[in-house]
C-alpha cells in the first residue's frame, strides 16, 4: 500500500496484497458498521435459536485478530484480557462475556486488536512478503501470511453475515457496504 492508511475494499486491478488488505479492510468496515452505536440490549440481543450476540461477535474477532496475527504470525505473547482467561474451562468465555460487556468497552477492545493485526501484517509483509510463514500454528504445517489473511477475511465474511442478521433485529439497519470514510 502507498501509505498507512486502510483501504476502504480491494482495487479493481491491483496486487495480490492490495487486494487481499483491501477485501480484508472492506469486511472490517462493514462488520464495525453492523456493531457500531448500539447501546448494551442492542449488542446483546440474540436471534433464538442462537446464543449469538455482537457484543460476543465483537469479542471473539478481536481474539482471532490477536491469535492469528500477534500470536501465530509474529510469535508474541497474548495481551490482554486473553492471557487471564482459561479457554479450556470456559471455551466459550469471549462469547458469553462479550454479550455482557459495556458496548465501548467491547468494540474498544476489537479496534485496539485490529490495530495490532494492521501493525503485524505490515512487520510481516517488510519481512518476508504474502510468503512468510507464521511462528506459532496449531496445524501440521505452518501456513503463510496469505493463507492467514484469506483465513480472516473468510472468517470476517461469515461474522459479518451473522452481525447482519442480528442488527436489521434489533433497528432495522440493513446493507452490505458501510457507509464510506
Amino acid at each position: 500500500m502507498a501509505n498507512d492508511a486502510p483501504l476502504t475494499g480491494p482495487p479493481v486491478a491491483g496486487s495480490e496484497v492490495d487486494t487481499l488488505l483491501g477485501a480484508l479492510e472492506r469486511n472490517r468496515r462493514t462488520f464495525a458498521w453492523k456493531c457500531g452505536g448500539l447501546d448494551a440490549a442492542g449488542t446483546g440481543a440474540r436471534l433464538a435459536p442462537s446464543s449469538m450476540t455482537l457484543g460476543g461477535l465483537l469479542k471473539h474477532l478481536a481474539l482471532v485478530e490477536d491469535d492469528m496475527f500477534t500470536h501465530a504470525l509474529l510469535g508474541r505473547p497474548m495481551p490482554e484480557p486473553w492471557t487471564g482467561v482459561d479457554f479450556e474451562a470456559d471455551p466459550d468465555w469471549e462469547w458469553r462475556t462479550g454479550a455482557q460487556d459495556d458496548p465501548a468497552e467491547v468494540l474498544a477492545l476489537w479496534e485496539a486488536a485490529v490495530a495490532r493485526s494492521r501493525a503485524a501484517v505490515a512487520e510481516a509483509l517488510a519481512d518476508g512478503g504474502l510468503g512468510r510463514l507464521v511462528v506459532q500454528t496449531r496445524w501440521s504445517e505452518r501456513q503463510s501470511l496469505r493463507r492467514q489473511l484469506v483465513d480472516l477475511v473468510e472468517e470476517y465474511a461469515r461474522h459479518t453475515g451473522h452481525a447482519d442478521l442480528i442488527r436489521e433485529s434489533v433497528d432495522g439497519l440493513v446493507g452490505e457496504d458501510a457507509p464510506r470514510p
